[in-house]
């Protein structure tokens, strides 16, 4: 499968990381790791910018991570007129920090840095694949 399924905007369909797509499919969260040095990254790289390699292993994302930083989005981006407004937020799993958008399911006032917070992958309504952060205790 290609990239042109994932988000509500996708601008290429052909990558060297298009892997990530089929995992969110299997409703799964990965970066990369590269294989000479140990960087993990996300969004996933085909490429370490650490020493250059090329050697890339999939990694799967944790099942929690805390909130490190977040903000309301009030104003979007041309494609994203109609989605606003929404939180976006940063958390952090260890390793590795993950930017993507707070699932609605999280009330704007329930939002406090430090909370646990897990990946959740999402079938939008045209069928593109993406991901968001739900509370810790969320069942899918």
């Amino acid at each position: 499968m290609g990239f042109e399924k994932f988000g509500h905007k996708s601008y290429t369909a052909l990558t060297k990381v298009a892997g990530f797509v089929d995992r969110l499919v299997q409703g799964e969260l990965f970066a990369t790791r590269c294989s000479g040095c140990g960087r993990i990254y996300f969004p996933p790289r085909a490429d370490c910018a650490g020493c250059l390699g090329s050697a890339m292993q999939w990694e799967k994302i944790p099942e929690k991570g805390k909130l490190v930083s977040f903000t309301r989005v009030n104003y979007a981006p041309a494609g994203f007129e109609a989605d606003v407004p929404y939180t976006l937020a940063l958390v952090d799993f260890g390793e590795v920090k993950v930017f993507g958008r707070l699932g609605s399911t999280v009330a704007e006032d329930e939002i406090k840095v430090g909370m646990e917070l897990k990946p959740l992958v999402v079938t939008l309504p045209d069928g593109q694949l993406t991901y968001e952060f739900v509370l810790g205790n969320h069942k899918a």
